[in-house]
């Protein structure tokens, strides 16, 4: 774990016993004395001293434990564990959420646990500090949605606290936060009678009483402010009257609410589209452990509400206190001329075993409030369709920063979303008037008819046969446009940025580079393309625009008739910055970093650099560049600047395969990858008729993608029905869950216990397909009855075999 708020970090470890009010009051003054400090002279600390001091609050029963640390590492096994037992054993753990700010999906753990509370800062104009990180969570990505986070935000800039010697310090931080959160819970502890305290009190009804009572603030959207700003007065009157009881937070999603409820807000729903998702929490003050009775079910409020169809994935057990409900909401194909508002709420019924002393379970009824905003289903060439199934994240791999310029962030964590580090960008698109909708499922499982563009920007893993093959077919015969944005890659610059973790004590090198160029080679030799191993850097002025090219590659292969521009450029690479020294004093050379194509229906647009697009360590932005290629690739719209004479290839560019950056065959990539080893199915963030299938017209056995040096598993499978989704099955559902360790309250990204047939809250079309499907199976069963009877005639010795 790395430490948050090196500067002004305070309390770090507050363990907090609750004897009486006037302790408490002695506690709060003095709680810079009380702190337990676990940091080395580097400003570092270790899993294993937390473990240590977590079993000591456990032993010793304590009530409240607040962490004014965290990092990226979600997947660190053994502390994520620890918090639950913390949690499990009726510890309210507090937790700041990271001063990663202002960019997104930046949120560190432990707060970004459901089961603890995460806290967020404020300035005392209410409005988020801008160093408090943002969410949404990414445990999930890329096969869900994030969760909502932080839980509160409290204040945490310039607030006044002891020194370590004498007198007094302005603080800031969300460090400073959450123990400001830490007192409010210890204070709210105090409200609850001595003799039903251990009755009411627990993680669960406290992060009920906080959320419920929070103040939000307007400006700031869920994923900066959760719940919005802590109120001590409303959370009291929560918990006097206080019933155990289960809840959903957040317990509405409104369409109209914005900008709170970005970034679902700011994309109306329509028929034909992925499926929009919303993961919300579900809260158990019941006890540590609660079950879902019965699937979800959507009630609208009117008519129109039918045309909203909702697939619900959720945690069977909840546990310790907290599970998720996850929302897959898709227009029927009955609403693509549906122009309106679409209201009702959702209800999932939650039970608990019984409390002692109790005969009967506990339940409760949690209710969901959807406002949602329909429009007809927009034209093809406005609606983008944004990859997120080939980015791999930090954790579990090493995946590099994708500017070589920025020292001090060296992993690639955000997400890679389109509403996390590329949230800027979503905005400027939806500003343009474009509809961006994301996959997370492979290649084969979208229709290109429906979209313009194809868009793929820093994407890291490999692709299956089947999508290449295609994606080929998708552009040259449908039409489809295909924009790709690269990043560096080159095995020499990977190899010298290992290190050594004191941690896990062993060494860490990068999986990839910025991103997978020979994965991208594969993807687009079909149409002569293909990038280098160059890192680039410099700037450059285009159409008028000055920009900066920051560890970005180049293109080595290209077509003639196409258009391709070059720019001097620095080679920062180690094996092209020797070169350059020995040979010219590292002397700038042209370098070809844009190339448009138009390959018989579609067309296609790629740049070597991600960076001026992602919002995490942005130079200058290439918005401007972005809206041109999608004008080229959707509407075929050219400008005269980028469709010059002067840049149209006369000739081919072109190196021998053998010369295009290769794959490394030290690295296991299976270990990372949603490809390598793994099954090509579509998964819940695919259109509903192609779940569990290997996507449009694909339903034959095939062949994993697989790199040199790995057997190649045949994991073909007929599937051909809606009706039985073996997700479970997956190759690649058995591999996460094998790493995950146990972890089921993220069910839904894992595959856990996905049955769809019964949770589909919607009626409208499934009995005309369980009609049509029963009597096309009833005519099978006919003809082989009458198969068997001709054999049995023909050769009654003979036994026929089972159906």
């Amino acid at each position: 774990m790395t430490i948050l708020d090196m500067e002004h970090l305070l309390l770090v470890l507050l363990l907090v016993k609750m004897q009486s009010v006037l302790a408490l009051l002695r506690i709060l003054r003095s709680m810079l004395s009380g702190c337990l400090l676990m940091l080395s002279s580097l400003q570092v600390s270790y899993t294993s001293w937390f473990l240590d001091a977590f079993n000591y609050a456990i032993a010793t029963k304590m009530d409240v434990l607040n962490l004014s640390i965290g990092g990226p590492d979600y997947l660190d096994l053994p502390f994520v564990e620890k918090v639950w037992e913390i949690t499990a054993n009726n510890i309210i753990m507090v937790s700041a959420i990271g001063n990663d700010g202002p960019l997104y999906g930046t949120l560190n753990n432990p707060a970004d646990q459901s089961d603890v509370i995460g806290v967020g800062g404020i300035d005392y104009s209410d409005h988020i500090a801008s160093f408090s990180s943002r969410g949404m969570s990414t445990w999930e990505i890329p096969h869900g949605y994030g969760r909502v986070k932080p839980d509160v935000v409290a204040y945490g800039r310039e607030i006044m606290g002891s020194k370590i010697s004498t007198g007094c310090k302005s603080l800031s931080g969300t460090s400073v936060a959450s123990p400001v959160v830490a007192g409010i819970v210890c204070l709210l502890v105090s409200v609850i009678p001595d003799n039903n305290r251990k009755e009411i009190l627990n993680p669960g009804s406290m992060k009920q009483a906080l959320v419920e009572g929070a103040s939000k603030l307007s400006g700031p959207n869920m994923y900066e402010q959760g719940a919005g700003r802590v109120d001590l007065l409303e959370s009291y009157h929560i918990l006097k009257s206080y019933k155990p009881r289960a809840s959903i937070f957040p317990s509405v999603l409104d369409y109209m609410d914005c900008p709170y409820s970005w970034p679902f807000c700011r994309q109306p729903l329509y028929a034909g589209a992925m499926p929009v998702i919303f993961n919300v929490t579900i809260l158990n003050g019941m006890g540590v452990i609660g079950y879902v009775e019965s699937p979800p079910v959507w009630h609208p409020s009117s008519e129109e509400g039918n045309l909203l169809s909702i697939h619900f994935t959720y945690s069977d057990v909840i546990w310790p206190w907290t599970g998720y409900l996850a929302l897959h909401m898709q227009i029927k194909e009955e609403g693509v001329h549906f122009s309106g508002e679409i209201e009702g709420n959702v209800t999932v019924n939650v039970y608990s075993p019984p409390a002692h002393g109790e005969k009967n379970p506990r339940k409760s009824t949690c209710v969901l409030y959807l406002k949602l905003k329909v429009v007809p289903t927009p034209q093809r060439s406005m609606r983008i369709l944004w990859d997120q199934f080939h980015s791999i994240k930090y954790p579990p791999g090493y995946i590099p920063r994708d500017s070589l310029d920025v020292r001090n962030d060296i992993l690639d964590w955000h997400g890679d979303h389109l509403h996390t580090n590329f949230h800027i960008m979503f905005n400027m698109l939806r500003d343009a008037g474009y509809y961006v909708e994301s996959l997370g499922s492979p290649f084969t499982c979208f229709d290109a008819n429906k979209y313009g563009t194809l868009l793929l920007v820093d994407l890291e893993d490999e692709y299956f046969a089947e999508e290449m093959t295609k994606l080929k077919n998708d552009v040259i015969n449908n039409g489809l446009g295909l924009a790709v944005f690269a990043d560096w890659y080159n095995v020499d610059s990977m190899m010298k940025m290992k290190f050594f973790d004191d941690n896990t004590r062993s060494w860490w090198t990068p999986v990839t580079g910025g991103s997978n160029v020979p994965a991208l080679n594969d993807l687009l030799a079909p149409f002569g393309i293909a990038f280098g191993d160059k890192i680039l850097n410099g700037d450059f002025v285009i159409n008028g625009e000055q920009s900066r090219y920051a560890s970005g590659t180049d293109i080595v292969k290209f077509p003639e008739g196409g258009y391709l521009h070059s720019f001097p450029f620095l080679d920062s690479s180690e094996s092209g910055a020797t070169q350059n020294v020995l040979l010219s004093g590292m002397s700038k050379a042209d370098s070809p970093i844009l190339g448009l194509l138009e390959v018989g229906g579609g067309r296609i647009a790629v740049y070597g650099d991600s960076n001026c697009l992602d919002s995490s360590h942005m130079v200058t932005n290439c918005y401007w560049l972005l809206k041109k290629i999608l004008d080229f690739t959707a509407r075929n719209i050219r400008d005269p600047v980028l469709f010059s004479d002067s840049s149209r290839q006369d000739k081919t560019l072109h190196v021998d395969d053998n010369q295009l950056p290769s794959r490394r065959t030290d690295v296991n990539f299976s270990t990372y990858s949603a490809v390598v080893s793994k099954e090509l199915i579509c998964g819940s963030d695919s259109r509903f008729e192609v779940w569990g299938t290997k996507g449009y017209d694909l339903h034959v056995r095939g062949r994993n993608r697989r790199l040199p040096g790995y057997a190649d598993i045949d994991v073909g499978r007929v599937l051909n029905t809606t009706m039985e989704i073996p997700v479970k099955k997956s190759g690649l559902i058995k591999k996460i869950d094998d790493n995950s360790s146990g972890n089921k309250y993220l069910g839904y990204l894992y595959g856990d216990d996905l049955d769809f047939p019964e949770l589909v809250a919607s009626h409208w079309l499934i009995p005309a397909i369980v009609s049509l499907s029963g009597l096309l199976l009833l005519w099978s069963f006919w003809k082989i009855r009458q198969k068997r009877r001709r054999r049995r005639k023909g050769a009654s010795s003979r036994s026929s075999p089972n159906p």
